[in-house]
Order: C-alpha cells, then structure tokens, then sequence
C-alpha cells in the first residue's frame, strides 16, 4: 500500500535548465496571445448568447458573463505562474504533475483531452449548422436526402427506425461536413506550428473586426427600456427575468465560451520564451475576451427584447429586428471566422496534451512521435483529430456542450489548488545551495496546543490538510445555494458551519510562511485569489445537471482503469527511476528558466 501511495503521488522532475524539447520554438507573445483569442471567441459569442438569454439569464447575462471572466481570470492567473514555473508544453497536466503528484496529473491530462476532443466537435457541428442556416437548410436536407437520418443509417433494417427524441445524445443526421471541417482543420495543425498559427490570426483578426462592428453600429439602436420595468411573470425585473439562480446557472452555462485559454499552455513547448510569453499571453488574451462578451451581451440585449432574441442565431435576427438585414451578412462572415478559430484553437491544444501524456508514458508511447519534418506530433493530431471527427458525425451539439464545462471547471479547480499547495513548499535558499531550505509551509505564529503537533509534520502538510477542508466547506456550500435547502433551518445552520469553516481555513493558511521563490510572474495576494477562483469554480459546477455529473463519473472511471492497468507502469518515472531526484533540480531549472529574457 505504501510502494502504491508513493507512485500516486510521486511528482515530475526536471534537470537544471532543462528546456529541451522535439518541437520547434517558433512562437511569439503575439502568436500565443491570438492563439488564445480565437480559441475563445468563437462558437460562444455567436451562438451561446442567444439561447442563454432567452432561456436562461435574460440581460443579466452581462452578469453571468462578468462571472465567467472573474473566475476565468483567476483561474488564468494561477496558469500564468505555472507557465512561469513549468516552461513545459501539456497545461494544466504537466503543471500539476511536476507540482503535485502523478495520479492529479492523469485526472487533469484525461479531463483536458476529453475537453479538446468534444470542443472541436461541438465547434465543428456548429459551424455546418450555421452554414445549413445561411443555405436555408441546404446541407441538411441533402444530407437526409443522399444518405438519410442518423436513425435510419444505425438501423437500416428495422421498418420502424428508432426516433430520436429531443435530448438525446445523437444527432438528427450524420454531419459530414462537420467532420471536413476537422480534417481541414487538422491538416493545418499538422503543418506546423507557425503555418498554423498564422492561418488562426487572420481568421482572428477578421472575427475583431466583425466584433468591432456589432458593438459600434448596433450601439445605435440600444434602448434602455429593454432594461427596465418588469418582466412577463410579473414578478422579476426586465434586467434580471430568471433572478440571481439564473445568472448563476447562466455563468455555468456560459463558461463554454472560456473554455481554451489553458489551451495557451500547451503552446510552452513550441514558444521562444515560455516562463514570459505564456503569463503574459494568458491575461492579455482574457481581457481582450472577457471584454469582448460583455459588450457583445450588452448590445444585444439592449436592441431587442430579451423574450424574442432567436436562440440560435441573435445577433443576424437582432438586427432585422431592428431594420437593418444587410448586417445580417457581416455577423454571418464574422460568426463563421469566429467557430472556425475556434476549431482551430481546439485542433492545436488537442495534439499536444496528449504528446506530453504519451512522452511521459501515461498512454500510448506511439502518440508521443513527432514528424521530422513539421516538428509537430502527427501521429496524435491523426488520432484524436479522427476521434473528434467521430464525435462530430453523430453527437448532438447540446450533448457535447453540456459534458464540456464540467470538466474545465474541474481541471481549473485543481490547477487553483495545487498552486496553494506550491507556494507553501519549502524552496532552496539559493541553487549553488539547494539542500538549504527556506521556511515554506511553516507557521508564522505559535498556536498554543497546535504548533508542536504541526511542527512533526513535513513542511507544507498542514497547508495540504487545511485546503481539503476548505474544499469540503465550498462544497457543502454549493450544494445547499444550488438545491436551495439553505432556506430551511437545518440548512442555515449548515451554510453557517459551511462559511465558518472555509474562511476559518483560509486564515490558518494564510498563517503560514511562503517560499521566496523567484519567478518571472507570481499571482499576488495568495492564497486569497486562488482561494476565490476555486469557490467561484465550485459554485459554478454545483449549478450543472445531475446527468452531467454522471457522465463525469462514468468517464472518470474509464481514465483510472486505463491508468491502473497500463499507466502506472509504463510511466517514466517507473521504467527510469526518475523518482531518485529530488525536488530541488525543478527549483533549480524554474529559477534559471523565469530568468531568461523575453524573445517576442
């Protein structure tokens, strides 16, 4: 049981300076920066917007988008100082596996390529859809026409095909202009980085463009009394139709459309300057993002009543409603550059996670070759690519959206986490001498009856411990905002306990030394702000439906078995050893990383 716990836990080391990689390092801050962009601004804006007013928040989607971006931001901030420590390529998994362990590596790692896969297809599947609306139904009356539904295709023998009922996981026909779009997309991947790249800014840079426009001229038909007075219940305000639980479940929503700035990270690999570039890539980019959904729900929202906003395609129905159908075809070129940066932004992350997966012996060694010629994985991108396209085929796009958030909000939650536990590690002193250790992770203060058992502890432990039940408390206290059992006694009683215990945990960290580890980016006031991104994450994930807590189980179950049979004993730690090194040669290779100059 101990040999187990410690290959669990046992983390990635990297040698001193060690910056070495098969990929090629042709990318700049700018590169990476619109890279990040027009993996967000894409299929969101356009088409998540609409069906999220109407439905589900009505204008104080403005809120649900404010949400989102405080929480996304925070999140960005703890992925920028990982990118500052870690300049290596992987994201959220590379980072948690050299800071915290192998088995939060593999959870992280399976999650994130779980969330590529379904975002490229879902993304796929909404660009043939929105081509199918321009074309008055064209692709999809040809497709049933040519090939028929997906029903009659997966049961062509039965007289009485199976119906597909609203809601269910498969899509009403096979989408194969979805999947050209992936293989299109892919074979761009493939190429290179830097083709690839340049192919993402000039769709990026046209969506801007597009995004400027709707916010200028659509700014001449806003009218504040879509704002005000009561809405149709009678009850609610116009700003606020389905209350704060809407907003709330509107931000859970919406968080879709931030899924892809960790893809940032996976970029480390293949930029000039890593520990720079990607800090400084990670919150440009979330600005310019965050910015750009909240001007574009306000207008909408302000130029037509949220009751008749189309759910499917607002902003072109928005302005007919206001007189002005030309427009229609400039948000139609936009929306269509926009998911396909998307794509795009998904296509690129996808390969390289699982590269950094695969080299590290978690799956397949195979997944981890790359092409001599393009410097790129080819043989992940044809894979997982091929797998996506699969996806895009058959699913629904609602079916694929709704498994996305949750694991986003998952991975980005313990990203929060683990940097709380980094920064309460003991750093070396300097790395001419890294056997002496500063005071990380020990108590500032002596607490009377506690300190002698804390200081038997390793250094740190304690901070582990506390940040657990911390997690705990948030929990609790997401399930009883979401179910609304708080307004009940024993509920009170409970939400009491749930915030005692949380803020009484943050304090007990915060009563510890941190390290005085120097690094080119550090997010300031830790714990605090990490603390807040993981309770923002958590009520956020609290609000999502039972069937996609299911889901996450369901596929959770399928990684460990993967990982418990094969990974854990073809991982590199295993075969080489590795664990023999100590945690001082990743200090070392941080601090001599963070100090090299900025190439952009």
């Amino acid at each position: 049981a101990r040999s187990l716990k410690k290959r669990l836990t046992r983390t990635k080391n990297i040698q001193v300076g060690d910056l070495t990689t098969q990929l090629k390092r042709c990318l700049t801050t700018f590169d990476i920066t619109m890279l990040g962009v027009g993996h967000m601004i894409g299929a969101g804006i356009y088409v998540l917007t609409g069906a999220v007013i109407k439905n589900t928040s009505g204008p104080a989607i403005i809120g649900s988008f404010f949400l989102c971006g405080v929480a996304a931001t925070l999140s960005a901030l703890c992925y920028a100082e990982f990118g500052a420590r870690f300049p290596k390529a992987g994201s959220a998994y590379t980072y948690v596996y050299v800071g915290c362990g192998e088995l939060w590596a593999f959870i992280i790692g399976w999650n994130i390529v779980l969330e590529h896969m379904l975002h490229a297809a879902a993304v796929a599947r909404t660009w043939s859809g929105y081509v199918d609306v321009l074309t008055n139904g064209y692709i999809s009356n040809t497709t049933i026409s040519t090939i028929g539904t997906l029903a009659e295709c997966l049961n062509p023998f039965s007289p009485n095909p199976f119906s597909l009922q609203k809601g269910s996981l498969l899509g009403s026909y096979p989408d194969i202009i979805a999947v050209l779009v992936i293989v299109i997309g892919a074979g761009f991947v493939a190429l290179g980085s830097k083709a690839a790249t340049n192919f993402n800014t000039f769709f990026t840079t046209c969506n801007l463009v597009v995004i400027s426009f709707v916010v200028i001229y659509g700014s001449t038909f806003v009218d504040f009394k879509n704002w005000e007075g009561l809405a149709p219940d009678g009850i609610h305000s116009r700003f606020m139709p389905y209350g704060v639980d809407g907003m709330l479940a509107g931000a859970a929503a919406c968080f879709f459309a931030f899924v892809g700035f960790d893809g940032l990270a996976t970029a480390g690999e293949e930029a000039k300057n890593p520990s720079k570039s990607i800090p400084h890539a990670t919150y440009i980019s979330m600005v310019i993002v965050t910015t750009a959904y909240i001007l574009m729900s306000a207008i909408l929202s302000l130029m037509i009543p949220f009751e008749q906003v189309h759910p499917s395609s607002a902003f072109a129905d928005a302005f007919s409603f206001v007189g002005s159908p030309w427009a229609k075809y400039v948000v139609a070129a936009g929306s269509l550059c926009g998911i396909t940066t998307s794509l795009f932004g998904a296509l690129f992350s996808l390969p390289r996670c699982v590269y950094s997966m695969a080299d590290d012996g978690l799956i397949f060694s195979w997944w981890a070759k790359v092409n001599a010629k393009t410097q790129t994985p080819f043989n992940a991108v044809l894979s997982f690519s091929a797998m996506s396209a699969i996806f895009a085929l058959l699913f629904d796009v609602e079916a694929l959206v709704n498994f996305l958030s949750i694991g986003t909000l998952l991975a980005y939650s313990i990203v929060s986490a683990s940097l709380v536990i980094l920064r309460y590690q003991p750093a070396p002193i300097s790395p001419q001498e890294p056997h002496l250790k500063d005071h990380g992770g020990r108590l500032r203060v002596r607490i009377p009856g506690l300190s002698p058992i804390i200081d038997r502890m390793e250094p740190g432990d304690s901070v582990l411990y506390s940040l657990i039940f911390m997690i705990f408390c948030f929990t609790c206290f997401g399930a009883l905002i979401s179910s609304s059992f708080y307004s009940t006694a024993v509920g009170l009683i409970l939400l009491a306990m749930s915030v005692i215990g949380g803020i009484g945990s943050l304090i007990f960290i915060d009563m510890h030394y941190q390290n005085t580890q120097e690094l080119a980016f550090k997010v300031f006031l830790v714990p605090y702000l990490p603390t807040a991104s993981l309770l923002i994450n958590i009520l956020m994930m609290c609000h999502l439906g039972v069937m996609t807590w299911i889901r996450l189980t369901i596929w959770m179950i399928i990684g460990f078995a993967i990982y418990l049979i094969y990974g854990i004993k073809h991982s590199k730690m295993e075969v080489s050893g590795a664990e023999k090194f100590t945690k001082s040669s990743t200090y070392d290779s941080v601090v001599i990383a963070s100090r090299l100059p900025d190439s952009v």
